[in-house]
């Protein structure tokens, strides 16, 4: 197991759909391991293969028990549904803001779906199924925009997304080649 370097915005990887997963090999389980340990190492809640570089269909997370599935886990190949409709409202820069480890040290307000399904396979390949509401539906529609190319920060609304061009532009995050290492980099969240 090793602490991989997480990929920062304006890395081709992040910015595509990841391939399936075929097989649930020895190399699959290694790399769920390598994201357990970066996942932990960040201070993060979840965390995507493609923001370690690697263009999969597998997201973790590490959430408080809800009842709703376990409070760390692992989907391969999800398929995510929303239930019910997203707010046209302007989002809550209280209560709805949201950060990310491939757009380090900042966040940003963004609504989301407060209920949702997902499927998939769990690290051994069988199935997994649930349902999650509130901010764990809000993690599991993070993790999974990752998987199809997107970054929270794609969707922010016109107000947020001026200020998120600022961000790349003065940090320098239009191309490749920016990562941080978590445990080794300073916590760009100030969590350590």
């Amino acid at each position: 197991m090793a602490v991989r370097p997480i990929l920062i915005h304006g890395e081709p990887v992040l910015h595509r759909r990841a391939d399936e997963v075929q097989k649930i090999d020895e190399q699959i389980q290694v790399l769920i391991a390598d994201m357990d340990q970066t996942l932990d190492a960040s201070h993060g809640v979840g965390l995507a293969a493609p923001q370690i570089g690697v263009g999969l269909r597998i997201f973790n997370w590490k959430y408080p028990e809800t009842g709703e599935a376990p409070n760390r886990g692992v989907i391969i190949n999800p398929r995510l549904r929303l239930i019910g409709r997203v707010s046209q409202e302007a989002p809550d820069p209280e209560n709805e803001v949201e950060g990310c480890l491939s757009a380090p040290g900042y966040s940003f307000p963004l609504k989301r779906s407060d209920h949702v399904e997902i499927i998939g396979l769990d690290a051994e390949g069988q199935p997994l199924n649930f349902a999650a509401t509130g901010w764990f539906a809000r993690i599991l529609q993070h993790e999974y925009d990752h998987l199809d190319g997107y970054l929270y920060v794609n969707r922010l609304n016109d107000r947020y997304a001026k200020q998120w061009k600022k961000v790349v532009k003065r940090e320098g995050w239009k191309e490749a080649g920016n990562s941080w290492l978590p445990g080794v980099d300073p916590d760009p969240f100030g969590q350590d």
